[in-house]
């Protein structure tokens, strides 16, 4: 065959494999590495909002942020579609539950909050990624 023949077929190749690896790309709420870290993140908060002796790393819980949103667009994923994944209540609603399921099972919940104490400490200690957003004061 010519090159001017199989020049064609190459780009045509080429655009059918960029498309199926667009179209393998897993909807955002489905990728652990994304909904790990915001599981962690809530945990994190409920943490420092309920124990009075634990506060927050605004400055690392933003740069964790920027940085998750950064993967994402790194993976391929659009600013819209972290936009709109973000807003998306449902996907939220299954992040704090994740979070919720979380802080009860090791022994955090309404009724205990020395409970959401211990367990911040020993996410601190741990070194996890709610244990870097949060400090005992």
């Amino acid at each position: 065959m010519k090159l001017s023949v199989l020049a064609p077929l190459v780009l045509i190749a080429s655009g059918l494999l960029g498309a199926a690896t667009a179209a393998a790309k897993a909807p955002l709420g489905e990728v652990s590495y994304i909904t790990d870290r915001l599981v962690a993140a809530r945990v994190a908060d409920r943490i420092r909002k309920t124990c009075p002796t634990i506060g927050a790393r605004f400055i690392r819980a933003y740069s964790e942020a920027r940085a998750l949103q950064d993967w994402a667009l790194e993976k391929g994923y659009s600013r819209e579609e972290v936009k709109t994944f973000l807003k998306d209540k449902a996907e939220k609603k299954k992040i704090y539950a994740r979070a919720e399921n979380y802080l009860a099972a090791h022994g955090a919940t309404p009724e205990n909050v020395e409970g959401f104490c211990a367990l911040g400490r020993k996410e601190i200690a741990g070194g996890t990624i709610a244990g870097s957003l949060i400090y005992e004061k």
